[in-house]
């Protein structure tokens, strides 16, 4: 019987690695590890190493076992050991689960029973899915995700010595009350081992994208995603200052120049005051805390690039009370009379605009981007700060969670 397994899980393997390039060189980089029962259910990963139950490997076909291998693979390479930070772990593992799961339906891989899927969560990271997760959600995931235990303490060095390499199936003797091998747990990451073992991914998740470039072989979903991963990830609060301060930095000023500047007359970039229109959406789905954090972060930015602002509010109307004026020199704070919690509606914010004749030189809008938009777009930057999985027809799109 352990034949058979270590047969099937190294055809299944091998036809990764001819089919799937990209999966397939992810998944050779994880030593396989045969686990007792009693310590892993079905399938996991320490992240050093890839642990399975030989039973539930022998009740899956050659596809769905593919399936799983790519599944652990793909946990790693996205850093999903090291990306939880403050979030509660049994959400965590739920929303990893939903957003890995989909791309390997898309990419043509059979999934086994028990597998979490849940329609409209296709093309979104971990962390937009987290929001949609109940906080006392039931649901599991099918597979052991030793990497992050919370009954574990976060500052253990781990089952494995920092010295090692995660590459290679060996271990030294004290590991063995660690590996679910040897019926042992496996240890919790480190924060030095998270940090390592991250980067040491990343390269990999770039070398195999590019590998399977090369052999024609990286699906449209999966290269999406390589390119998102291997971009510098920006806090929405930077995003959003360098967007205002692209725009407050856009004019070109022929000024004469002293005459310790010499006699030639250069264009150079002037930052000049800007009008900047906000609007926040006031429907049931934003609530307060976060309409302050955004008017905060707002408030910051003006401060620096000396811009004058406009407020409004709306949710399926216009609030009534608005708009509210606020000169760079003045706080930018959320003032009385604010009102909303109705469906929502972005069209009128921008008949408003039209119709008293006032072009910005940017619209920022803080939303959950569920909703009526107009069907042209304004001959201004709008600018959307997303809050949730919404998707916007024009304009930028900054996520905020």
């Amino acid at each position: 019987m352990s034949d058979e397994i270590e047969t099937k899980l190294s055809a299944a393997r091998t036809r990764l690695i001819l089919d799937r390039p990209f999966l397939g060189a992810l998944v050779l980089r994880l030593p396989m590890k045969a686990a007792k029962p009693e310590r892993c259910k079905t399938i996991g990963t320490d992240v050093r190493a890839l642990y399975y139950n030989p039973e539930y490997i022998g009740q899956l076909t050659l596809e769905q076992t593919q399936f799983v291998l790519a599944h652990e693979a793909l946990h790693c390479a996205l850093s999903h050991f090291a990306r939880r930070q403050h979030r509660v772990k049994q959400r965590w593992d739920v929303a990893c689960d939903l957003a890995i799961n989909p791309l390997l339906i898309q990419d043509g891989l059979k999934p086994p029973p028990g597998v979490l899927l849940k329609s409209g969560f296709e093309g979104m990271m971990a962390e937009e899915i987290y929001p949609f997760i109940d906080e006392d959600t039931e649901e599991e995931t099918h597979d052991d995700h030793f990497y992050d235990q919370e009954d574990k303490s976060k500052g253990s060095s781990g089952g494995q010595s920092q010295e090692s390499d995660p590459d290679s199936g060996s271990g030294s003797a004290e590991d063995e009350d660690s590996d679910p091998e040897q019926g042992g747990q496996p240890e919790p990451l480190s924060e030095t081992e998270q940090e390592q073992l991250a980067v040491q991914w990343r390269q990999r998740l770039a070398g195999a994208a590019q590998q399977a470039k090369q052999a024609g072989k990286l699906g449209a979903a999966m290269m999406r995603l390589v390119d998102h991963l291997l971009q510098p990830q920006l806090p929405w609060r930077m995003l959003l200052a360098r967007y205002m301060t692209a725009v407050a930095r856009d004019d070109y000023s022929y000024q004469r120049p002293s005459r310790r500047e010499g006699d030639a007359i250069l264009p150079t970039l002037k930052s000049s005051q800007i009008d900047v229109t906000v609007v926040i959406d006031t429907s049931g789905s934003i609530n307060d805390a976060e309409m302050q954090e955004f008017v905060t972060e707002i408030d910051a930015i003006k401060g620096q690039i000396r811009a004058r602002l406009i407020l409004h509010t709306c949710d399926a109307e216009l609030c009534r009370n608005g708009p509210w004026l606020f000169e760079p020199w003045e706080e930018f704070a959320l003032p009385e009379g604010i009102y909303g919690r109705g469906g929502t509606r972005f069209t009128p914010v921008f008949e408003w605009l039209e119709r008293e004749g006032k072009r910005p030189d940017l619209l920022v809008y803080f939303t959950d981007a569920q909703g009526e938009f107009p069907k042209r777009e304004p001959n201004f930057p709008v600018l959307w700060l997303v809050k949730g999985r919404g998707k916007v027809p024009w304009g930028q799109r900054i996520q905020l969670n």
